[in-house]
């Protein structure tokens, strides 16, 4: 994607510019950010969708002073009639399901793919939202039918990110809104993580498109990323280090001046060391965090699952999957959760591969015959698609 090109989608700031001063930092709202736009998706379909197995999809009803939230699959008859005011169905990944939202998604990525999540749509009654909220992560929503009110506020105390007590959903129990918009269809707001936020649908038949974006809490992260690293450690992936390892007398704990000792239930200072030491010594072998964190990024979600391909016919082009994740850093390609190796011309391809979501025949006949033929793998697994060149 070209990041110096002017473009509407973000009243008329190049992505480079919309990265240095918005993102993570403060809202932008666009009137007509897409002109003309269509729903992805039309009610009735949006409605079929989510009462299917494997479609993450939510019911939330406003009732009085409280919430009811139901979680699907949701059939029809599970649904409020329209003319009910106060309800919303949210439907999640629906770029995995419908190419239109797909392609709706591919527009935002200006930002890394690792950090790109999904494009939910919403549909509501008069009135129907899922309350005052926050999200920790950026959020872009684009009004696609109907109208929708949107009141926004910064928290900027603990105790503005209180949430509701006795409540399925997190609602905030203290919001104090500094704008207040209606979003016609084609106008886009972008709010940045911590901007407390209230979407209200405004005479029914309200769709609403959200892009959002994962944001991997810390701790979460670290912990995946060791456990991966020590599943890996005796893989193929991670065979020299292995050795290494297995060749170092202090892989294994040897206490032999351990002294006769009164108190039994104290952990040895010299084994807390030895832990200490191991968890240095595996994390700090070359690359392997950077990988693990690739594998990592690349994971598709769990609810995710891959129709089995076709062998990739001889000079054809591939793209990738809708639900195919695939990054690249300075050693490697990830693929689904997978890594490899990669260098020189290979490298490139792939990379392309990854930037472009497809690589035409001629360039996927410049690969090595062993690039090729995980091509042909990732195309039997169905994570590549014959593409039209």
């Amino acid at each position: 994607m070209e990041v110096h090109t002017p473009l509407a989608l973000l009243g008329g700031l190049t992505p480079a510019a919309f990265m240095r001063r918005h993102w993570q930092k403060k809202p932008l709202l666009v009137r007509q950010a897409w002109p003309g736009v269509q729903p992805p998706l039309l009610r009735a379909a949006l409605f079929d969708l989510a009462g299917a197995e494997g479609v993450e999809s939510r019911l939330v009803q406003r009732r009085g002073e409280g919430w009811h939230l139901r979680s699907g699959p949701l059939p029809r008859r599970a649904l409020p009639a329209l003319s009910q005011p106060g309800w919303t169905l949210l439907v999640q990944g629906l770029d995995l399901h419908v190419a239109a939202a797909h392609e709706m998604l591919s527009r935002f990525r200006f930002a890394p793919d690792a950090r790109l999540d999904d494009l939910m749509m919403s549909w509501a009654s008069d009135g129907g939202g899922v309350g005052p909220h926050l999200d920790s992560y950026d959020v872009f929503l684009l009004q696609v039918h109907g109208r929708r009110r949107w009141r926004i506020g910064k928290t900027r105390r603990v105790a503005d990110a209180a949430w509701q007590p006795n409540q399925p959903l997190k609602i905030l129990k203290h919001f104090e809104p500094e704008h207040d918009w209606v979003l016609e269809p084609g106008d886009m707001l972008y709010l940045p993580p911590k901007w407390g936020h209230d979407g209200v649908a405004v005479g029914g038949d309200c769709m609403t498109c959200s892009v959002g974006f994962r944001a991997p809490a810390a701790v979460p992260l670290a912990a995946e990323l060791l456990q991966r690293v020590a599943d890996d450690a005796g893989g193929d992936a991670t065979e020299d280090a292995a050795e290494d390892l297995a060749a170092d007398a202090s892989a294994l704990y040897r206490d032999p001046a351990q002294p006769a000792t009164a108190t039994p239930a104290a952990v040895p200072v010299a084994l807390q060391a030895f832990a200490r030491a191991a968890v240095e010594r595996l994390v700090a072998r070359p690359g392997e965090i950077e990988r693990a964190l690739g594998e990592v990024c690349s994971e598709p979600k769990p609810q995710v699952w891959f129709a089995a391909g076709t062998q990739r016919a001889a000079g054809a082009g591939v793209a990738l999957a809708a639900a195919t994740r695939m990054l690249y850093d300075e050693r490697h390609v990830f693929i689904n959760g997978e890594s490899f190796r990669a260098g020189g011309r290979d490298a490139r391809l792939m990379r392309r591969l990854a930037d472009e979501r497809r690589l035409p025949g001629p360039d996927c006949e410049r690969l090595s015959a062993a690039a090729r033929e995980l091509l042909n793998e990732w195309h039997q697994h169905g994570w590549l698609v014959g593409c039209v060149e």
